[in-house]
């Protein structure tokens, strides 16, 4: 079963892309959200988060903090 990948994320952010080349490596498909663009998703992050820094990455309904390669291929069953 696919799960649902979101990605709260900011241009200029290494681990972002870091997170995303893993995703794309993995086939996994993801939703990415700039929280410097849009407000709404920078709110969103923050709710669920309480963080400010990026990436914000929600597993279904897991919470990453940072690129954390060993706790997405655990929550992804990669």
């Amino acid at each position: 079963m696919q799960k649902l990948v979101k990605i709260f994320t900011t241009p200029t952010c290494h681990y972002c892309k870091m997170a995303k080349a893993f995703f794309q490596e993995q086939g996994v498909k993801y939703e990415e959200h700039d929280v410097m663009a849009d407000v709404a998703a920078r709110q969103e992050m923050i709710t669920k988060s309480g963080q400010m820094g990026v990436p914000v990455i929600m597993v279904d309904n897991d919470i990453v903090i940072g690129f954390d390669e060993g706790r997405l291929r655990t929550l992804l069953g990669v």
